[in-house]
């Protein structure tokens, strides 16, 4: 049956670069552990599952550099090894505390093959969860794009050396990791201003993506590609079609027979029987295991009954069937009025698939595979596929804009973090005047590290991360921290190698630490000469 319509599905892995090897259970790696068993070995088993049975998912992941990194960190991954082992150990324990509970003992036995299918696909990859990813886009299943390095918000960079190095940077990254240059780049928070055209096209990206409000008033609205005046491919986001899935409110997640996110043994279990899984400090913090569902919107977090595993998937079944009946009608009523086979494309953060909504790996597989099953007249493709195979797009001059509270950058400048832009316009000045001061000297070896890990620690504090957690009141003294100490750590090693007196022991630990962008090269700050 021929296609009535396109679908582009594009998932956003992104997570803050967080690594502490001074710490054995350190809160915020949690962020990760979790993210890998609820979100990132769900979504590749998904996808390697249906690529096994000659089903084609045909969707873009854009990852993070921050990420990957993580991803490829070989002391995180033994920490995630033992996160899952304990988790592991946790549940042999919740088995017999449920055992003369059927509902309870349902959930618990639904983790541990949770957890036992993620200490599979780890061990089958050595930790290394990009290998599985790289095969899949070598095999034509996935496109996968990138953003910037540190995840910045680049319209909030003022000056245009720290843009052209969070792309150069990122596009090292990508290269140096997937082994082919990227093509496609995810504008973090979708956040875009007309400058970064030129910046995106010079790094050697032929696509973005923008939110649905930047392309208002183009003829097709947000069912078709466009480009810039460059000739950079513009994405506009449906909000359609993000909506359902993204918002609890509004959206699937928010369904009575989902998971609750917010009730977890960490918090509900008797404290000396959680203590051996709690961090060194004794902290409660959640553990993973959340054997609530929802339940209903007025309902408080006490009231909440046990979560079914099996009721949920049927309601994953109906949500598939409505968000593709809900697809047709936009595809069906578009080309009725414009002749045309529109385009819809999707956008999430892959961490709504599986950690927030614990159901999304589930109802994205449901998704592709009724397509297929049933012969719909829709058709999954990657960006590049379509760039391909579509009439040269119209150009047009997008708006300022984000998929940000509000539309604009507000979550990020806003009276509870404006207070960080000083020291990060600190840390990037000096890092430009430093580069450019000794982008064409013979200096010592030593001075390079001190260099290029400034250059890692610039990059570090420009991260919207920060600014969002801030403004969120989530982990605040982490992020205050985080950033403060790279834009510090940036401005002392700076003034060291100015001062020809480099820190070489504390250099070095910061390099373990911090070890992101392994072939950075500090003149990547450099100003662009001028005869």
């Amino acid at each position: 049956m021929s296609s009535r319509g396109s679908l582009m599905f594009l998932l956003h892995a992104h997570l803050p670069y967080v690594n502490h090897p001074e710490d054995s259970a350190f809160l915020e790696e949690n962020w990760f552990f979790e993210a890998v068993v609820e979100t990132y070995v769900p979504i590749i088993s998904v996808l390697e599952r249906l690529a096994a049975e000659g089903i084609r998912p045909g969707v873009a992941v854009s990852i993070s550099p921050t990420l990957g990194a993580m991803l490829e960190n070989e002391a995180l991954e033994n920490k995630l090894c033992l996160y899952v082992s304990a988790r592991l150990e946790l549940l042999e324990k919740e088995l017999e505390r449920a055992q003369h509970d059927p509902a309870l003992l349902k959930t618990v036995k639904f983790y541990q093959k949770l957890y036992e299918d993620a200490a599979v696909l780890i061990h089958k990859y050595s930790g290394d969860l990009i290998t599985p990813l790289k095969a899949l886009q070598h095999a034509g299943q996935i496109e996968i794009i990138t953003t910037s390095a540190t995840h910045a918000l680049l319209p909030l960079l003022t000056r245009p050396e720290a843009v052209r190095a969070q792309l150069a940077a990122a596009a090292e990254d990508y290269e140096d990791r997937f082994n082919r240059k990227p093509s496609g780049f995810w504008l973090p928070e979708c956040a875009y201003e007309p400058r970064l055209n030129s910046y995106l096209k010079l790094s050697g990206f032929k696509y973005t993506f923008t939110e649905s409000h930047a392309v208002g008033g183009a003829p097709n609205g947000v069912y078709s590609p466009y480009r810039a005046s460059n000739g950079l491919g513009l994405f506009a986001r449906d909000a359609a079609s993000s909506r359902e899935v993204w918002s609890s409110k509004f959206g699937y997640p928010g369904d009575p027979a989902y998971r609750e996110f917010y009730r977890d043994l960490g918090y509900d279990g008797d404290y000396e029987y959680i203590r051996p899984y709690l961090g060194s400090d004794g902290i409660r913090r959640p553990l993973g295991l959340k054997y609530h569902r929802i339940t209903g919107q007025g309902a408080d977090l006490a009231s909440k009954e046990y979560y079914d595993p099996e009721a949920a998937l049927l309601r994953v079944e109906a949500h598939a069937a409505d968000f593709l009946a809900r697809r047709m009608k936009q595809t069906d009523d578009f080309y009725a009025s414009r002749g045309t086979r529109p385009l819809i494309v999707s956008c999430y953060d892959a961490e709504l698939f599986g950690h927030w909504w614990f159901e999304g790996p589930a109802f994205l597989e449901a998704v592709i595979r009724k397509i297929r099953a049933e012969r719909l007249p829709l058709q999954f493709v990657t960006p590049t596929e379509y760039l391909n195979s579509c009439q040269e797009p119209q150009e047009i001059v997008p708006a300022i804009s984000s998929w940000g509270e509000n539309g604009y950058f507000d979550p990020w400048v806003n009276e509870t973090n404006d207070f960080i832009y000083p020291a990060v316009y600190a840390a990037t000045d000096k890092m430009i005047e430093t580069a450019n001061r000794f982008r064409n000297q013979d200096i010592s070896s030593l001075n390079v590290r001190a260099l290029n890990q400034a250059a890692r620690e610039t990059l570090l504090a420009q991260s919207s991360d920060w600014a969002f957690l801030l403004y969120i009141g989530s982990h605040s003294d982490y992020a205050r921290g985080r950033l403060e100490a790279h834009a510090a750590g940036a401005i002392k090693l700076l003034g060291e190698v100015i001062e020809k007196r480099v820190d070489e022991p504390a250099l070095a630990a910061l390099e373990q630490k911090n070890c992101v962008f392994p072939r950075l090269d500090f003149r990547v700050f450099a100003s662009v000469s001028k005869f």
